[in-house]
């Protein structure tokens, strides 16, 4: 009895213990294809003659020359086909990057290989891709020449790795930090020669400091405003994909969001069911802050937020331990929340809407979390500041001192809020790109430094490497230099064509002068000092095209077989062949129609009678004659008046008697 009441237990609606009987059941015997996965056939190629290779270095050549249309101040745009709304017109290398699928699949697989170099050179400095993508392909063009002759892949693999050590290290030795006005000129660069936009992006920056947070918005005019706004940011991403709103990005994005802060870990689901329900009923959007919610309280959460009944998100507290604390009570404070905490009393059970903070925009992404406020709260954060800065004074130790400086930066930075603004849709993402890229290359400038711009680092970085062979081991591997001195002027090279000059000219007239600030200013056409000039390129960008671009092409040049998979043919619904005519009518499924003259006996219907036997053929009876009607009727015939009066009722029949009688 027992082990039939645990056993319903795991129903909603279980069934009385009384009536659960245990059923034998018998397991069917299904027919053995039933069971049996298909694996997908692959193919193999095998780098015979070069046929592998030449196969994958096109599809690398098809990418490199697309996106290499975008690079440079004179760069052209690329039209993208979007199957479910307006096409867009971009001139970023990695969304370029992404939409690249190439019907051959031994060409596709050369696709994907150098698209890696680009998406993360991308992922790390936020821009870049396109100069990692034609890195990589001059590193691989000029690889395969070599191989072909007769080198060893290996060791010219090698070759290339020390020479990209050996050029990062020469790169850092060129850099230098930038400096406050140089800062527009950065932006502009990567925003594709947009003074614009770099004056903003500079403008922003010295009102939320080097370190502070810049967001880029969708605008509703057709001009890019700045808005300044109190918030905080913090390394904390969503506990659940599920809690994403926008796909695309794959971000989350809460408006006018209440915040529940917790310093502790939610266990039980019925905990925060009282506070849900207000959310649902007042129909606000709320995100819970706590130190961990685990997974059995956090499912009907997304539940929920899937069934559209609740938006919600949830992330853990930043930090760990006592910085954890004081991290909830610093967001408590900037938006007028509080913190629901065991010390102090107060349950998850018992919050109610005046406990939660109140924040005008909240953006979530996989690794950090965003919270705008309305700026009612500067009084409240003011006070706090002022409170930790006197910790400051009294704080000998230098960490201590540091993670209380964090905190301040944090409470009184603002958050920079860029809205684009345009005329249409195509052009409005077309621009919302560019900032993008020109935010994150001034984020890389100002973490590693600037070089000069306009290719013109990596052709001055392309003279060290003659210094950088007589390091290496052997012959082959001072190939793999030489193979790395070519590859550097290629970004240089497509640039000029951009610009409509012949690059082997620019390329050379730039190398013939020994100063590493002099190069090609393609926007003007001009030679001229790029560091007066305003034409600077982040250090760290260019740092990680170096490397990403060499751990490509060394591993491309390794290869030596391909297997890729075989596309199987749809399956096609097979018709039933048209009979022949002169077949015999069994092989049809209908039956053939009859002759004529022998549809009256394969007929189910029965044949009509003749007129003269269809009486006794029937089952009613014939029409007696009327003289026969008394003695052959059922009824008994009707007594006279006399025998009536003298006998009214019949006496009952004895059950002895027989045959009945008066």
């Amino acid at each position: 009895m027992n082990q039939n009441i645990s056993y319903m237990s795991c129903f909603v609606n279980p069934i009385p213990s009384v009536s659960y009987t245990m059923q034998p059941f018998t397991i069917r015997k299904h027919h053995p294809s039933f069971f049996k996965t298909r694996a997908m056939a692959k193919q193999l190629f095998f780098n015979h003659d070069g046929a592998a290779t030449r196969k994958l270095l096109a599809g690398v050549e098809l990418v490199a020359k697309l996106v290499g249309v975008t690079l440079g101040p004179k760069g052209r745009n690329v039209v993208l086909q979007n199957k479910y709304g307006p096409p867009k017109i971009v001139n970023d290398g990695e969304t370029v990057l992404k939409q690249i699928v190439l019907e051959d699949h031994l060409e596709n697989v050369g696709v994907k290989l150098v698209r890696q170099a680009g998406a993360k050179t991308n992922d790390l400095a936020g821009d870049g891709s396109t100069t990692s993508v034609l890195l990589a392909h001059g590193l691989i063009a000029e690889g395969v020449k070599v191989i072909a002759a007769g080198m060893n892949p290996i060791q010219i693999s090698r070759g290339i790795e020390k020479t990209s050590l050996a050029l990062v290290s020469e790169l850092k030795s060129m850099s230098r930090e930038v400096e406050d006005h140089e800062i527009a000129h950065v932006a502009a660069v990567s925003a594709g020669n947009d003074p614009a936009v770099g004056k903003m992006i500079s403008e922003a920056l010295e009102q939320v400091g080097k370190t502070g947070v810049i967001t880029i918005e969708r605008g509703n005019s057709s001009d890019n405003t700045l808005q300044i706004v109190e918030g905080m940011q913090f390394d904390r991403g969503f506990l659940s994909p599920y809690f994403v709103t926008d796909r695309r990005r794959m971000v989350v994005e809460l408006q006018n969001c209440k915040l529940l802060l917790v310093d502790k870990i939610i266990k039980n689901p019925k905990e925060m069911l009282k506070i849900l329900d207000n959310a649902v009923k007042e129909e606000y959007p709320i995100l819970i802050v706590a130190e961990g919610i685990e997974q059995e309280a956090l499912a009907p959460v997304i539940r929920n937020k899937l069934k559209g009944v609740l938006k919600a998100a949830a992330i853990k507290a930043p930090a760990f331990g006592e910085r954890k604390s004081h991290y909830l009570d610093d967001i408590a404070i900037l938006t007028g929340g509080t913190v629901i905490r065991d010390e102090m009393g107060l349950t998850v059970e018992k919050a109610h809407k005046e406990m939660l903070g109140t924040t005008t925009k909240v953006v979530i992404t996989k690794d950090s979390t965003l919270i705008v406020t309305d700026g009612s709260t500067q009084a409240a954060v003011k006070k706090r500041v002022l409170q930790i800065e006197n910790l400051v004074k009294n704080t000998k130790e230098n960490f201590q001192k540091k993670i209380l400086n964090e905190r301040i930066a944090r409470l009184s930075g603002g958050i920079a809020i860029i809205q684009v603004g345009a005329q249409t849709q195509v052009e409005q993402k077309d621009k919302q790109l560019r900032i993008e890229d020109a935010v994150n290359a001034t984020k890389a400038a100002v973490d590693e430094g600037v070089v000069v711009g306009g290719g013109c680092c990596l052709l001055r970085l392309s003279l060290k490497v003659d210094e950088i062979k007589n390091t290496l081991d052997n012959e082959e591997q001072k190939i793999g230099a030489e193979i790395f001195k070519r590859a550097l002027s290629y970004p240089a090279r497509q640039i000029a064509k951009n610009a409509g000059v012949n690059g082997n000219v620019v390329i050379e007239k730039v190398l013939s002068i020994d100063d590493t600030r002099y190069g090609y200013n393609a926007a003007k056409d001009q030679y001229e000092d790029l560091m007066a000039a305003g034409i600077l390129d982040p250090s760290k960008v260019v740092r990680c095209c170096i490397e990403h671009a060499a751990s490509v092409a060394k591993t491309f040049l390794t290869s030596d077989a391909v297997v890729i998979y075989i596309d199987e043919p749809a399956p096609r619904r097979r018709r039933r062949p048209m009979p022949d005519l002169s077949d015999p009518a069994p092989s049809s499924r209908r039956r053939p129609m009859p002759d004529l003259g022998d549809l009256a006996p394969s007929n189910r219907r029965r044949p009509m009678p003749d007129l003269g036997d269809l009486a006794p053929s029937r089952r009613r009876r014939p029409m007696p004659d009327l003289s026969d009607l008394a003695p052959s009727s059922g009824r008994r015939p009707m007594p006279s008046l006399g025998d009536l009066a003298s006998n009214r009722r019949r006496p009952m029949p004895n059950p002895g008697m027989g045959t009945l009688g008066l």
